[in-house]
C-alpha cells in the first residue's frame, strides 16, 4: 500500500551521532521509495523533538512514521503517543540504531548498518495494518505473595485505597526477616516496635484476607484475570479458639531446633514463632509431633481448655481470582556450608550475621546477652567478616547491599554490651549510600573505636580456645593475625528458597542469585515482562528496609493503576491461526509459554487473545506455517531481510 512515510533520526547526544553519520543516513533515506520526508534532531524524545514530528506529519501529510533512535523498549510508547492523534499507533515504528549499531560498530560499519535497519523498518511499516486494542475485564483484587515488610506494605497500600488483597505467607506468621532483627540501622529503632503495628493492621484490615501457613500452588490466566490456587496447610490448631495461653506448649514432650532463632535455641513441636506473631496462634509441627500419624501422644490436646487442637484438620485448596500479583518472597542467606575456607559448621564460635542478630535480641536465645556458643562465656574479642560469599566469583559475584551497614551496627551494639571488648571488621570496601548511613559509619569508626581492616580474610582455624583469623591489610600491606573469641560472617543474600517455584508458576525469569528479573532495570524496575506481575523487596534484589518499603509502595501503585479500571487495553499484535489449514498437530500448544494456544473441540488450535503476549514462539514452531503474527507477516519479514542483505 502506498504510504507517505516520515523518517526521523535522533542524534541521542553523541550516543548515535558521535559514531553514525546521521546526515548521510537522512540523505540516503530521502532517496528511498515511499519516504516522503527525512530529517535529524539532537534529542528526538524531547518535547521539541516530539513537536517536530507533529509539525512534519501535518506539513508533509505523513501517514506513517519511522523513528531511528534507541531501543523501542524505552521510547516506542513515547513516539506512538505523538502519532496517535493523526493515525493508528501501529503506523509508528522504531529502528534501534543505538544499541544495534552505534554502540557496537565503528563509524563506517555503523552508518551502513543504520541505513539498512532503517530501510527494513520502512518496509515493515509500509505493510503494517491498523488494529484496535483488545479490551479485557478486570478483577479488582490483588494477590501478594510473601508477608515480610515488603508484602505487608504493598498489601496495606492497596487495601487502604479501597481494594481487596489476598496476602499469602508460607510461614506460620507474617513479619519475614525484619521480625528477626534486634534493631535497625542507622537510627537503631527496635525492629519489632516499628514492624508489629503494621502486622496488626494487616490482621485487622477489612480489605485484607490473610492466609498464613499457606502457599501458592497454581497460577493461570492473564492481567486482570489471574486464577490462583492456594494450599492452606493445617495448623491442627483452630485460630479462632486458640487463646495463646501456652498450656499446650508446656506439656509437649518433643523438643526440636527453633528455625526463627536460626536453630540456636529449642522449641516444642507445638509452638508460636515469636511473641508478636500474627496471627497470634499456636501451630503444630506435623513433622515433629507425636500426636499425628499415628496418634501416640495427646498431651497438648488434653491440656487445651479452649479445645482448639484438632488432629484431624486437613489441608485445603482455596481458589481466588485476582487482577494483579505482587511477588515479595524475600531472601535467604547464602549456604554457609559452601564457605569451607571460613570453617562454618566445624566451629560453634563461627556464626552468621542473622545468628548474631538473634543473640542481640532481648527475646532471642540468649536474652540479649552476647556469648560464645561453645562455652557460654562473654567474648572479649570479636571479628566481623564482610562479603562472606558476596563479591566473590567463586560464590556470589554481586554486592549484597546491606552488609556494610548491619556489620557496623553489630559492632556498635557489641561494644555497648561488652564495654571492654574489642571488635574488628574485615572489609573490601565500605558502601553506605542511604540517608544518614555515612554518618553512622563515621560514628562507628571514630566514636566507638571499632577497628576496620581493609582486606579479605584468607583463612580461619581453631587454636586452643581461640579462633585464629588470618588475612592481609591491603592499606598497609601487612599480614594480620587476630586471635578471636567469636567470628561473625556477613553472609551473601540470595533469593528465598521457593522463589524459583513461584517464578515458574508466573513464567518469569530468575538470575543466578535466585532474584526475579525485572522487565527493565531502569524504566521498569518493579515489573515483570508479563503484564500484571510486579516485584517488591529482596525478591528482586538485595536492599535495605527503606528501599524495600519504597519498592513495595511502587508495586502497589502499579497494581492500583490496573485494578482501578473496569477494563484494560491489551496490545492486539498477537498470533493468528489459519484454522482452515490447521492440522491440529498441537506443536504450538506445547511450546506456548503463556498457554494462549488451546485446542478446540474440532482438534484445531486457537489463540486466546487475552493470554497471548505476541512472543512469536508458536508461529516459529508451526510445521505448516499456518500461524502468523499481526504486523509480522511472512511477506513483511522476507522483504525486510531482502533489503538488509
Amino acid at each position: 500500500m502506498a504510504r507517505r512515510i516520515g523518517v526521523f533520526i535522533c542524534h541521542c547526544g553523541i550516543n548515535i551521532a558521535g559514531v553514525i553519520d546521521v546526515e548521510k543516513v537522512a540523505e540516503e533515506m530521502r532517496k528511498y521509495p515511499g519516504v516522503a520526508f527525512a530529517t535529524t534532531y539532537q534529542y528526538m524524545c524531547s518535547d521539541p523533538g516530539q513537536n517536530l514530528i507533529r509539525e512534519k506529519i501535518e506539513e508533509e501529510n505523513l501517514d506513517a512514521v519511522v523513528v531511528a533512535a534507541c531501543s523501542p523498549s524505552m521510547h516506542e510508547e513515547t513516539f506512538r503517543s505523538v502519532c496517535k492523534d493523526y493515525f493508528s499507533i501501529y503506523r509508528c515504528e522504531m529502528a534501534n540504531i543505538r544499541e544495534q549499531s552505534s554502540w557496537v560498530h565503528d563509524p563506517e560499519e555503523a552508518t551502513e548498518k543504520a541505513i539498512k535497519l532503517l530501510k527494513a523498518t520502512v518496509e515493515k511499516v509500509r505493510e503494517n495494518e491498523d488494529f484496535n486494542p483488545i479490551m479485557v475485564p478486570v478483577e479488582r483484587k490483588c494477590l501478594v505473595i510473601g508477608g515480610g515488610i515488603a508484602g505487608i506494605q504493598a498489601a496495606l497500600d492497596i487495601a487502604d485505597a479501597g481494594y481487596k488483597v489476598i496476602l499469602v505467607e508460607k510461614e506460620p506468621s507474617i513479619g519475614g526477616r525484619m521480625a528477626q532483627l534486634s534493631e535497625t540501622f542507622p537510627t537503631l529503632d527496635c525492629s519489632q516496635c516499628i514492624l508489629t503495628p503494621k502486622m496488626v493492621m494487616v490482621s485487622r484490615h477489612p480489605n485484607i484476607k490473610l492466609l498464613s501457613y499457606s502457599e501458592v500452588i497454581e497460577i493461570s490466566g492473564f492481567v486482570g484475570n489471574f486464577n490462583v490456587k492456594i494450599l492452606k496447610n493445617p495448623r491442627y490448631v483452630d485460630e479462632d479458639k486458640c487463646t495463646v495461653c501456652g498450656d499446650c506448649e508446656k506439656v509437649c514432650p518433643v523438643i526440636v531446633p527453633n528455625e526463627f532463632e536460626m536453630k540456636r535455641a529449642p522449641r516444642k513441636a507445638i509452638f508460636i514463632p515469636f511473641p508478636q506473631a500474627v496471627p497470634s496462634t499456636y501451630t503444630l509441627d506435623r513433622e515433629a509431633c507425636l500426636g499425628l500419624a499415628p496418634l501416640t501422644c495427646a498431651e497438648c490436646r488434653d491440656a487445651c481448655e479452649a479445645d482448639a487442637i484438632n488432629y484431624d484438620m486437613q489441608a485445603k485448596v482455596i481458589e481466588e481470582k485476582v487482577g494483579a500479583i505482587i511477588v515479595a518472597t524475600g531472601y535467604d542467606l547464602y549456604d554457609k556450608n559452601k564457605l569451607v575456607e571460613y570453617g562454618y559448621g566445624d566451629d560453634d564460635d563461627i556464626i552468621t550475621s542473622l545468628e548474631f542478630e538473634r543473640m542481640l535480641s532481648a527475646s532471642g536465645p540468649t536474652g540479649g546477652k552476647i556469648i560464645k556458643p561453645s562455652t557460654g562465656e562473654e567474648p572479649k574479642k570479636v571479628v566481623f567478616i564482610q562479603c562472606a560469599g558476596s563479591r566473590d566469583v567463586q560464590h556470589m559475584p554481586y554486592c549484597s547491599s546491606i552488609c556494610c551497614m548491619y556489620t557496623a551496627k553489630h559492632a556498635l551494639l557489641y561494644k555497648h554490651n561488652v564495654h571492654d571488648g574489642e571488635a574488628y571488621i574485615f572489609y573490601i570496601d565500605i558502601r553506605a549510600t542511604g540517608k544518614g548511613y555515612e554518618e553512622f559509619i563515621a560514628r562507628v569508626m571514630e566514636e566507638e573505636r571499632i577497628n576496620y581492616i581493609r582486606g579479605k580474610v584468607a583463612k580461619i582455624f581453631r587454636e586452643g580456645d581461640k579462633i585464629v583469623v588470618y588475612g592481609i591489610d591491603t592499606l598497609t600491606g601487612k599480614r594480620v593475625e587476630i586471635k578471636a573469641d567469636l567470628v561473625v560472617l556477613a553472609m551473601a543474600i540470595v533469593g528465598k528458597k521457593g522463589t524459583k517455584d513461584i517464578a515458574k508458576l508466573l513464567k518469569v525469569a530468575v538470575d543466578d542469585g535466585i532474584f526475579l528479573k525485572e522487565a527493565h532495570p531502569k524504566l521498569k524496575p518493579v515489573e515483570a515482562l508479563s503484564r500484571g506481575i510486579y516485584f517488591a523487596g529482596c525478591a528482586q534484589s538485595p536492599k535495605d528496609i527503606p528501599a524495600v518499603v519504597a519498592q513495595a509502595s511502587a508495586s502497589a501503585s502499579k497494581v492500583l493503576s490496573i485494578i482501578s479500571k473496569d477494563k484494560l487495553e491489551k496490545d492486539p499484535l498477537i498470533a493468528v491461526v489459519d484454522e482452515e489449514h490447521c492440522s491440529g498437530c498441537g506443536v504450538c500448544i506445547s511450546v506456548c509459554p503463556y498457554e494462549a494456544m488451546q485446542r478446540q473441540p474440532n482438534g484445531k488450535a486457537k489463540c486466546i487473545e487475552a493470554l497471548c503476549e505476541g512472543c512469536g514462539t508458536c508461529a516459529a514452531s508451526c510445521p505448516s506455517g499456518n500461524i502468523e503474527m499481526r504486523n509480522y507477516k511472512d511477506e513483511q519479514i522476507e522483504k525486510m531481510i531482502e533489503v538488509i542483505i
